[in-house]
């Protein structure tokens, strides 16, 4: 199956959180542009869009946040029990130099003004929206053949430094995105032993959380 015969339910299936399969081609620009489109078409509190996509191509800043995510990944693997670092050691954390392009989603809580129709009760949703964001574009360059790798290895201070975040804009997430070798049948994190996945009739409740 091509990927534009990609249903949305092939999309879901086949996405994956890519670390080791970046051919190192850059993804082009025209490929790119319909990705972020689906991203920004997201639903969003109140059509508040409270979204931005900084896109980073610059060797340099790649490297220099790869070297900030590989030293924040020694912190966490040091924090480990034995057996769970050993676990942890052969899993790739990032593709931030093989994927060649960055990038980072942020959000703006300011976005909408002072009243956001539906989220005076439940703040999150700003934030919620912006993930949707994230989901869109994921899903979008799993249809293209282009793979996503989201990056959470890092101080939020220091991204923003990186990037040029001004005040009151916080990253959400820094995205590897790049054509890839192929998709992996099965999550690296299942793969490599660290969890696998529940079933869909664990997480569906009927009426009560305990129904």
């Amino acid at each position: 199956m091509s990927t534009d015969q990609l249903s949305v339910y092939d999309a879901i299936r086949l996405r994956r959180d890519v670390r080791a399969e970046f051919t190192g081609e850059l993804v082009d620009d025209q490929t790119l542009w319909r990705i972020l489109a689906a991203a920004h078409r997201a639903p969003s509190v109140g059509n508040s869009q409270p979204w931005d996509f900084v896109v980073i191509r610059s060797a340099d800043t790649l490297r220099r946040f790869a070297e900030h995510v590989a030293d924040k990944r020694d912190e966490f693997a040091a924090a480990l029990p034995t057996d769970r670092a050993a676990t942890f050691a052969p899993i790739k954390i990032e593709g931030i130099v093989e994927s060649g392009t960055g990038v980072v989603v942020t959000h703006d809580d300011r976005r909408g003004g002072p009243q956001v129709l539906g989220r005076a009760s439940v703040p999150e949703t700003g934030v919620y929206s912006t993930v949707l964001a994230i989901q869109n574009l994921w899903l979008a360059a799993t249809a293209e053949g282009i793979g996503v790798g989201w990056v959470s290895f890092y101080e939020p201070e220091v991204l923003s430094e990186l990037v040029g975040l001004p005040a009151g804009i916080k990253p959400v997430a820094w995205l590897c995105v790049g054509p890839v070798r192929e998709f992996q049948q099965v999550p690296d994190l299942e793969r490599f032993g660290w969890r696998a996945g529940r079933s869909l009739d664990e997480a569906v409740h009927r009426e009560t959380f305990g129904g």
